[in-house]
């Protein structure tokens, strides 16, 4: 006999809500039918280990089918089934959650129950103008019930033919949504969200190759074959272990770095594998490829509310029950659980790379040039990751030498502090560019750094502010004998200083501002300088203030006014030097004088270098 009666709703409007506005994507639906699938198999194995269920398991396999035909999409479960009156409590009562019920009474062993909200299977409305459920339970006198609700507060319920224990779910699928009776569209979603559920979850059948055609098998095609590593202990598993789970997330890239296995279950349960990929460059950088996970149902990869934003550079997996989110598990919602697990995050990954540094530094040295991206931008982007990483960051001169923080301000104190007392770190950014200059400070007895990576440049103003009386000064910002000012300071008299304002330019300033190409947004001063004979004859130097300003204006807002700046370079005239004291009268040389310094500064290109090519013909001829 047929059962007629409303869902208990406050508001006949609740199914335009649930269709409309409840989830953010529509294709939810299939992962929260597929969950619900799990939990009722879930709790089936559940009552078999205490022994409230004697009868055989058989296959648990939960199948998904498409009719494209009758236009239903069916989702069947071999779990705990539902009697008429479970079904009268769980689903005509809306957002009275059976999973909450069956954790209180089995809190002790059921494990991997997903649902918590109740409200999952009402987003089957939302691509559904009609929703059948044939089920039994699992008790040897349950009868076989249909349920039926055509998307209004009005349902049906009535007797059933169903031999096996379990449940069917179909879907008469809306004319609007019909990409989901397309077979191909939902092995796809069932990848997405289902891969690394605990249950075998089928679709359609394998194909194979033959007779130059592929054809379907008996075989079911099983969509969830890998097992989800980060539920393991790590004491289980190898090296090749975690590197094979990384291919299976990320085909045809580059091995892994490191990764860190999180397994917490206090004060709050969490596990996961979070992965360092190999980048060399910001080229490199890909976000959004942490998946979040809840109990092994993929949620989203969009993970800033849970990871710190510099580890959100990090690949891998993230699963927590205790990630508070919406009815349809798609927005994370700030909250003290959420910092304290992202706090838990950057204290874990800390404590790993430490540990790797102590265990094995010359592997870490190895990896330093494709780590420390991650590292200087946690470093510039959050406080407390800096004070874990300054003892395990590292600093690396042009000979190829790894340094710690406190190990190369120890190398360098002796030599390279000035007059003022401030330490003075000098830096190269291109080995190859920056040749001549390099090798001026190490003939003076200085070390320099190597900083070629994207955010050296900003990690050097945050390395300025935290070590005290420290400089860092580009090899090429100035003449050798002033990077490192070791003279006394002289007294300036008021007379020399008015001098100065009147002084006029020098003949030789004159024959090389007259000879001095005009260079796009590029603006030149020329001084005169006592440098020694074997120094160069002309160099090319840029102050490293207006150097950093114009580097920063490219990472940071607000700083736009500089990067508008013209590029202003100083010219150096070396007065020592033979070929300056010739040059004054003649002209050819001045200019060949200053093609050389602005090609040494790959400054020299197009006409201007094919007419320094002709000209050097010429002086070889003479």
């Amino acid at each position: 006999m047929a059962n007629k009666g409303n869902i208990g709703v406050t508001t006949e409007n609740i199914f335009p809500v649930i269709k409309k506005f409840l989830y953010s994507d529509h294709e939810i639906f299939l992962r929260e039918m597929v969950s619900n699938a799990v939990d009722a198999t879930q709790k089936l194995k559940t009552l078999a280990i205490s022994g409230d269920f004697k009868g055989e398991e058989g296959d648990l396999t939960i199948h998904i089918n498409v009719d494209k035909k009758k236009g239903t999409l069916t989702i069947s479960d071999h779990g705990i089934g539902m009697t008429e009156e479970e079904i009268d409590k769980y689903i005509n009562q809306i957002a009275f959650s059976g999973a909450n019920d069956f954790l209180d009474k089995y809190k002790d062993t059921a494990n991997g129950i997903i649902g918590h909200f109740g409200l999952g299977f009402y987003s089957a409305f939302m691509v559904s103008k009609k929703v059948e459920i044939i089920t039994k339970g699992y008790k040897e006198d349950a009868k076989a019930v249909k349920w039926s609700c055509d998307g209004s507060p009005e349902f049906e319920i009535k007797d059933a033919k169903r031999e096996e224990r379990g449940t069917d779910i179909i879907l008469y699928i809306d004319d609007d949504c019909k990409e989901f009776l397309e077979q191909n569209k939902i092995i796809e979603l069932l990848g997405k969200y289902c891969k690394f559920l605990p249950v075998p979850v089928a679709c359609g059948k394998k194909t194979e190759w033959k007779d130059g055609k592929s054809v379907e098998t008996k075989e079911d095609n099983i969509i969830n074959e890998k097992e989800a590593l980060w539920t393991k202990a790590p004491s289980t598993l190898k090296d090749e272990d975690y590197k094979d789970f990384y291919r299976y997330l990320y085909p045809y890239t580059d091995e892994p770095l490191f990764w860190i296995h999180l397994n917490v279950d206090y004060p709050f349960n969490l596990t996961g594998i979070l992965y360092f990929p190999r980048i060399s460059s910001n080229i490199d950088l890909q976000k959004n490829k942490i998946q979040l996970y809840c109990n092994n149902v993929f949620v989203t990869d969009q993970v800033e509310g849970i990871v710190p934003e510099f580890l959100t550079l990090l690949h891998g997996v993230i699963d927590s029950p205790d990630i508070p989110l919406n009815v349809s598990r798609s927005y994370l919602q700030s909250d003290a659980n959420v910092k304290k697990i992202s706090t838990y995050i950057t204290k874990k990954v800390a404590d790993r790379l430490a540990s790797i540094f102590k265990e094995n530094r010359k592997e870490y040295e190895e990896k330093w040039d494709k780590l420390k991206l991650f590292i200087h931008y946690g470093m510039l982007s959050k406080e407390d990751f800096y004070d874990k990483a300054k003892d395990f960051s590292l600093l690396k001169d042009t000979e190829g030498k790894f340094f710690t923080y406190e190990e190369y301000k120890t190398l360098i104190t002796t030599e390279q502090t000035d007059r003022d007392g401030n330490l003075i770190y000098l830096y190269a950014t291109d080995k190859e560019e920056q040749y001549s200059y390099i090798e001026a400070a190490k003939e003076k007895g200085y070390s320099v750094l190597l900083m070629d990576g994207d955010l050296d440049v900003a990690l050097l103003g945050m390395l300025e502010q935290k070590m005290e009386k420290s400089r860092f000064s580009r090899v090429d910002s100035d003449i050798i004998s002033r990077l490192i000012n070791k003279e006394e300071k002289k007294k300036e008299k008021k007379d020399d200083k008015k001098d100065d304002e009147k002084k006029e330019d020098s003949p030789l300033v004159k024959a090389f501002k007259e000879a001095l190409p005009k260079i796009e947004n590029t603006e030149f001063t020329i001084e005169e300088q006592s440098m020694g004979e074997g120094a160069q004859p002309v160099m090319i130097i840029q102050s490293e203030y207006m150097r950093r300003m114009k580097d920063m204006s490219r990472f940071q807002s607000g700083m736009g006014f500089y990067g508008q700046m013209p590029n202003m370079y100083t010219l150096v005239l070396n007065t020592d030097n033979t070929f300056i004291k010739q040059a004054e009268n003649e002209a050819e040389t001045v200019k060949q004088l200053i093609d050389l310094a602005l090609l040494q500064n790959g400054m020299l290109k197009g006409e201007a270098l094919s007419e320094f090519l002709k000209r050097s013909y010429t002086f070889i001829g003479k």
